[in-house]
C-alpha cells in the first residue's frame, strides 16, 4: 500500500513515479530545483499560484531517507520562474538583416555555456520574446543562433526544457494513461523559446532552424541527461502567431489547450487564453516507444 502523503493526501502512484523519475534522471539539480520542478509537473501549488516547494522538499527530504530517491546536494541559484536582472546596455539599434537563406550557410547553434553567451541570451530574450526571460523549471538547454556568413551574427535565440504535465491534445495523440505518462513524461521536450530577431527578414529562416534544432538538441539532452527524447512540444499563442513555421518544419497540430493557464487553479477560467499544441516525434516510432513500460 502506498503511504506517502503530500500535505496530508496520499500520492498517486502515478505522482509518486514522476518523483522518482525526476531525481534519477535530473541528479545534477539541486534539492530546490528538483522540488519548484516537482511542484510545477504536479501542479503543487498555493492559492496564489507560487509553488509548494518547502513542502515539496520536505516530501522529497522523507523519500531519502525511507530510500526511496537520492536527491542531489545544495547547490545555489536562482529558483525556477524568477525573473533574474538583465543587463540594459545602451546598445544601437541593429540594421536589418534582408539575405537569402542560402547567402547565411552554414547556420549554427551555439549552446550557451559561457557567462557572455548567458547574458546575451537573457538580454535578446527579455528584450524581444513577449514572454520575456524566467530560470525555466528542470532541465534545459539554450542556443544562440548565429551565422559566419558574411560576418558572425546572432540570429536569435532557442531554448528546450522540461514538458508539461498534462496536455490533453498531446496526451490523447500519444495514448497516454496516468502510470504511463509519469514514467515517459521525461522523454519529451519541450521548445518553450524561439526568437528570431525583429531585423533578420530572411525567408524560410525559422522552418529550417526548427529541423537544425531537433537533430541537435536530442544529441546534446541525451549527452546532459543521460535520457533519449523522443518527441518534442510547443505551444503557440494563435492570438500573436499563426505557428506556420512549425507547420513547415512538419509539426503535427494536435489541438488546443484549455486555456486556464497555471494561475488558475480552480478552473475558473477555461478557454480564455487557449494555446495550440504542435507536436514532433523525434524517432519513427516514438508514440510505440512513449507507451511502453517496464
Amino acid at each position: 500500500m502506498n503511504d506517502v502523503r503530500f500535505c496530508g493526501h496520499p500520492l498517486e502512484p502515478a505522482e509518486l513515479a514522476l518523483i522518482v523519475e525526476l531525481a534519477t534522471r535530473y541528479g545534477r539539480l539541486s534539492r530546490h530545483e528538483l522540488a519548484q520542478t516537482v511542484c510545477e509537473l504536479l501542479d503543487w501549488h498555493r492559492p496564489n499560484g507560487r509553488p509548494k516547494a518547502i513542502e515539496c522538499r520536505a516530501l522529497l527530504e522523507r523519500m531519502q531517507e525511507e530510500g526511496r530517491i537520492a536527491p542531489p546536494a545544495l547547490k545555489p541559484g536562482r529558483p525556477p520562474g524568477a525573473r533574474p536582472p538583465v543587463p540594459v546596455r545602451p546598445d544601437p539599434e541593429p540594421e536589418a538583416l534582408d539575405a537569402p537563406l542560402a547567402a547565411l550557410q552554414p547556420i549554427r547553434l551555439q549552446h550557451v555555456e559561457t557567462p557572455g553567451d548567458r547574458t546575451l541570451w537573457r538580454t535578446l530574450i527579455e528584450r524581444h520574446h513577449y514572454l520575456g526571460q524566467r530560470v525555466p523549471f528542470g532541465a534545459h538547454l539554450r542556443y544562440l543562433i548565429q551565422t559566419p556568413s558574411p560576418s558572425p551574427v546572432v540570429l536569435g535565440c532557442l531554448q528546450f526544457s522540461s514538458p508539461a504535465w498534462r496536455l490533453q491534445g498531446r496526451d490523447r495523440w500519444i495514448g497516454w494513461d496516468e502510470a504511463t505518462r509519469a514514467h515517459n513524461l521525461q522523454r519529451i521536450l519541450c521548445n518553450s523559446r524561439f526568437l528570431i530577431l525583429p531585423q533578420v527578414r530572411v525567408k524560410n529562416l525559422a522552418s529550417h532552424v526548427l529541423a537544425l534544432a531537433l537533430r541537435t538538441v536530442t544529441t546534446d539532452w541525451t549527452a546532459a541527461y543521460g535520457i533519449q527524447p523522443l518527441l518534442a512540444e510547443t505551444l503557440v499563442t494563435p492570438a500573436r502567431f499563426t505557428g506556420h513555421c512549425y507547420r513547415a518544419a512538419n509539426w503535427i497540430d494536435v489541438g488546443l489547450t484549455t486555456g486556464r493557464g497555471r494561475e488558475d487553479r480552480h478552473h475558473l477560467r477555461q478557454g480564455t487564453s487557449p494555446k495550440r499544441i504542435w507536436l514532433y516525434p523525434l524517432v519513427p516510432d516514438a508514440r510505440h516507444r512513449l507507451t511502453q513500460t517496464p
